[in-house]
């Protein structure tokens, strides 16, 4: 039996950190149920208070291939290094420096984006193909792989 993956991103800003991993993964803002032509829409009919309404956010692929993100305020602050990170496929089949200068061209957009390059790992085969560690706009660290 399968299942479906939801990954689910503790944030401070969930509309702000969703749609920057929107634009990472080429993902969408999920849209709001119908009848309802706006999340704002929706959270009204449903009675959620309005100062409730930027508690959690999500995207999704466009195409329904990859899993649904999430985003969920939190109280507090990220602490501590991420136990579970994505890697984001950057350069797949690409090796040695055609591989490292599209995960630079990557970071370089991501950066503009508010992502923070952090580390930069150079090939060392055979197991090592060569990575770029970022984190996000609230620190959550993730590879350009």
């Amino acid at each position: 039996m399968t299942r479906d993956v939801q990954v689910t991103f503790d944030a401070a800003d969930p509309r702000r950190l969703g749609r920057f991993w929107g634009e990472v993964l080429g993902y969408v803002d999920m849209p709001p149920p119908a009848p309802h032509g706006t999340w704002e829409e929706a959270l009204a009919a449903w009675g959620v208070p309005q100062e409730r309404w930027e508690e959690a956010w999500a995207v999704v692929d466009p195409e329904g291939r990859g899993p649904r993100l999430y985003f969920q305020r939190v109280p507090e602050d990220k602490a501590g290094k991420n136990r579970v990170h994505l890697d984001v496929r950057a350069a797949p089949g690409a090796q040695g420096e055609e591989r490292m200068a599209a995960l630079a061209a990557e970071a370089e957009r991501l950066v503009a984006l508010g992502a923070r390059v952090l580390e930069r790992h150079s090939p060392e085969p055979p197991f090592g193909a060569g990575h770029v560690v970022l984190a996000d706009p609230e620190g959550n660290e993730f590879c350009l792989d």
